[in-house]
C-alpha cells in the first residue's frame, strides 16, 4: 500500500495530544516533539537495532542518545529502568528534553515510566511498532514495570506528548505477533465498538495484513475506543463500585486472568494470547453471575478463533495458582477480586467478589480438553 493521508485522533484528556495513524508517516515525528527540546533519548529494544540509524536521522536537529533495552518483558524491570535513568543523567537530560520510544508494548511501558520518573516527569513521544502497542500500550498514559509480585504493579500515569503509528512498521512484524495484537482490538469491539467484530467476522483472516485497509480500520477503531474511555477516566477512578460502568477499567476486559497466565508462564505466553483466553473466561464468568446471553459468550470464541487466537487454556498452571495471582491484580480492593464483565454487547460493568464456585466453573469452561 502506498502512503495515504494520515488520520489524526485527538485524545481529549486534561493534557490533550494527537495519535497520528497512517502509512509512511514517520516524517511527522518532529511535529509531535515539544518545542524547546535539545536532547532526545530513543528507548529501543535490541531486536530493532536495524531501525535505529534511519530513525535517528529523522531527529538530526537534536542531540540524540540511544538507550537500548532488552526485548520483551525482560525490559520491564527496575534494573533496566535504573540503567535508563543513568543514561539520562550522563547526557544531562533536563525537563525540556524528550524521551522517544520505538518498539512494542513493553518498550512503551518502560520508556513511559522512565520519562514519568526522570526529574518527576519529562515529555515522551511513542512510536509503536506492533499492533498491540498501537491500540493499547502507547495510548492512555499508563506506564509501568513488573516485579516478582506481578505485572505492571509499579508504574505511573504519564500521558505522552504524542503517538505516531506508522503502519508501514508492521510489515516486518511476525504473523503470530500481528495476530496476538488483534486480541486488544477485538476486546475493544466487545466493550465499545461492535463494528470491529463485524469487520473481523466478514473479512478473510488471511486478508488482515500489515498493508491492508481492514487492519488500518481495525487499528483506528481500537484507538478511538481507548481514546474515548481514557478521556473520561484517565486515572482509573470511575470503576470503584460493584455495579455500573467501570470507566477506564473497561479496557482491562479479559486482563485479570490474562496477567495471571502471563506471570505463571514466566511471560512466555504472549500478552494478546493471554488476553484472548481471559476474554472468554470473563464471558463464561458473566454467563454464571449475570446471565450473559450464551450466544454472546460463544461469539467470543468464534471471533477470537477466527483470526487464530487461542480461546482455551492448556492448564500449565492450576486454578489455585492463577487465583492467587488474580488476588493481587490492580483492580482488587482489599480481599475482593474485581473483574470487568459484560451485561450485554458493548456494555461493560464491574463485578466485585464473585464466588470461588463461579470462578472455578468459568475456569473449567476454558480449559483445553
Amino acid at each position: 500500500m502506498t502512503a495515504t493521508a494520515p488520520t489524526t485522533i485527538r485524545v481529549r484528556t486534561a493534557a490533550p495530544y494527537d495519535v497520528v495513524v497512517g502509512h509512511g508517516v514517520l516524517d511527522r515525528l518532529r511535529d509531535l516533539i515539544p518545542s524547546g527540546a535539545q536532547r532526545v533519548a530513543i528507548v529501543c529494544p535490541e531486536s530493532l537495532e536495524d531501525l535505529l540509524d534511519p530513525f535517528a536521522d529523522l531527529l538530526d536537529d537534536y542531540d540524540v542518545v540511544v538507550l537500548q533495552v532488552p526485548d520483551g518483558e525482560e525490559a520491564k524491570s527496575a534494573e533496566v529502568a535504573s540503567a535508563c535513568w543513568d543514561g539520562l543523567g550522563e547526557e544531562g537530560f533536563t525537563r525540556s528534553d524528550v524521551v522517544v520510544t520505538l518498539g512494542g508494548g513493553t518498550t512503551t511501558d518502560l520508556g513511559g515510566f522512565v520519562a514519568a520518573t526522570w526529574l518527576r516527569g519529562v515529555a515522551v513521544v511513542h512510536v509503536p511498532t506492533t499492533v498491540l502497542a498501537m491500540v493499547d500500550a502507547a495510548v492512555g498514559g499508563k506506564t509501568g514495570i513488573n516485579t516478582d509480585a506481578g505485572k505492571n504493579l509499579v508504574g505511573s500515569f504519564h500521558e505522552p506528548a504524542g503517538v505516531l503509528c506508522d503502519l508501514a512498521l508492521l510489515a516486518s512484524l511476525p504473523r503470530v505477533d500481528l495476530v496476538a495484537g488483534l486480541a486488544e482490538v477485538i476486546k475493544c469491539g466487545f466493550i465499545g465498538d461492535p463494528e470491529i467484530l463485524r469487520i473481523v467476522e466478514e473479512t478473510d483472516p488471511a486478508a488482515i495484513t500489515a498493508d491492508s485497509p481492514a487492519l488500518a480500520e481495525l487499528i483506528e477503531r481500537g484507538i478511538r475506543v481507548k481514546a474515548e474511555v481514557v478521556a473520561g477516566d484517565l486515572k482509573e477512578t470511575a470503576g470503584t463500585t460493584s455495579v455500573g460502568h467501570p470507566g477506564r477499567e473497561a479496557l482491562n476486559y479479559g486482563h485479570t486472568l490474562a496477567h495471571a497466565i502471563e506471570r505463571a508462564s514466566g511471560y512466555t505466553v504472549r500478552h494478546g494470547e493471554a488476553v484472548a483466553i481471559g476474554c472468554v473466561y470473563v464471558a463464561e464468568l458473566a454467563r454464571r453471575t449475570g446471565d450473559l446471553d450464551p450466544a454472546l459468550v460463544e461469539r467470543h470464541r468464534t471471533v477470537l478463533s477466527r483470526v487464530g487466537l487461542p480461546t482455551s487454556y492448556d492448564g500449565a498452571a492450576t486454578f489455585e495458582e492463577l487465583l492467587a495471582a488474580m488476588r493481587v491484580d490492580k483492580k482488587a480492593r482489599g480481599s475482593l477480586i474485581r473483574f470487568v464483565v459484560l451485561d450485554g454487547l458493548a456494555s461493560p460493568v464491574s463485578l466485585a467478589g464473585p464466588s470461588e464456585e463461579h470462578l472455578r466453573a468459568a475456569f473449567e469452561a476454558v480449559l483445553d480438553r
